[in-house]
């Protein structure tokens, strides 16, 4: 029997996929057809929501919230009572749709994610109903410049450890750190200046810097999941009893990463921070400084007040269509199995 359906394809106006909230989602169904086709409908259905999920079978924890959820019918007349007849050749059906304000930026993590995508489906005469979808990315952009302008200006952070007993081989360490700003964009460094003061009688054995992701999944109001990963690290090596070490503006380079926390979004929340860590060499417990820092999309602009380049970027910077892939998986097996019974 030959194929009469050729070509079933959702194809965007903008072909980098990636929109902001606000902006219109516009593009075509396209149908290539072999031969004349009855249809009773063509279906259209724009789909954005968040879900969280415990990946364990006998404990599994569902949240989920929708953010977009709007049906059209393309093709065919609730009230026409027949079939619409496509004639053999190509047939395109055009949509548009206004994005809502306060959509979250599109992620994917372990435990969840924040997807948006298209579906259509035409529906035959004779049953047959074909699919398709289509993945677009959503990008809700932070401004540094919007942010507290505190943000804009280095700080430090300080500790004065003790270890063990000072007349059997302790003492006091003392560690200043300081970042050059509080908030960044992907593509940035992150400058890391340090004093490190050995007053114990026991070797450090390394000093190290981390840009850190902690990812927190929440279902019904309590947190499900958490992640937490080394996005870039730097080490130095010991440090003697009585010895000191001096950072100077040492670089963390910040990867392509969602913004901090996803605006809109109330089940996954995203924070960053650069840890920095002295571990000593006995079997004393690592001291760790936590200093937390924002990232965002747009980043400082220049002090020379063009309001023509508020946005945008140094050629360093990664620009935001590197932050996430151009496809994402949209059907998830779990999503489909049949509830067990109670």
């Amino acid at each position: 029997m030959p194929r009469k359906l050729l070509k079933f394809l959702i194809i965007f106006d903008n072909t980098s996929l990636l929109y902001f909230p606000g902006q219109f989602l516009s593009g075509r169904v396209l149908i290539e057809l072999q031969d004349e086709t009855p249809a009773l409908g063509l279906h259209f259905h724009v789909v954005g929501e968040g879900v969280v999920r415990n990946g364990r079978r006998q404990e599994r924890t569902y949240d989920k919230e929708n953010y977009i959820d709007f049906r059209m019918r393309l093709l065919g007349d609730v009230d026409q009572g027949g079939p619409a007849i496509l004639s053999p050749g190509i047939h395109s059906f055009p949509f548009k749709l206004g994005l809502p304000l306060g959509l979250p930026s599109t992620f994917l993590g372990r435990y969840g994610w924040i997807q948006f995508y298209c579906k259509a489906a035409l529906r035959e005469n004779n049953g047959i109903i074909h699919k398709n979808h289509q993945v677009f990315i959503v990008m809700n952009p932070i401004d540094l410049n919007l942010e507290k302008p505190i943000l804009a200006q280095p700080f430090t952070c300080e500790v004065e450890h003790k270890l063990g007993v000072v007349c059997v081989g302790g003492g006091q360490i003392k560690c200043r750190v300081s970042l050059d700003r509080g908030g960044y964009v992907p593509g940035e460094n992150i400058l890391v200046t340090a004093f490190i003061s050995n007053y114990s009688n026991v070797s450090i054995k390394r000093t190290k810097a981390s840009l850190t992701e902690t990812i927190e999944y929440l279902a019904r109001g309590k947190v499900l999941q958490t992640e937490k990963r080394e996005l870039a690290v730097l080490v130095r090596g010991k440090i003697r009893p009585g010895g000191k070490d001096e950072w100077h503006n040492e670089s963390l380079y910040v990867p392509p990463l969602p913004p901090t926390n996803l605006h809109g979004c109330h089940l996954i929340k995203i924070s960053y921070d650069v840890f920095f860590v002295i571990e000593p060499k006995s079997m004393e417990k690592e001291i760790k400084l936590q200093l937390p820092i924002v990232l965002a999309t747009y980043p400082f602009r220049n002090n020379s007040g063009d309001a023509a380049n508020a946005n945008t970027w140094p050629e360093s910077v990664l620009k935001p269509d590197t932050h996430y892939p151009s496809t994402l998986p949209i059907f998830r097996p779990w999503m489909h199995e049949k509830p067990s019974e109670a």
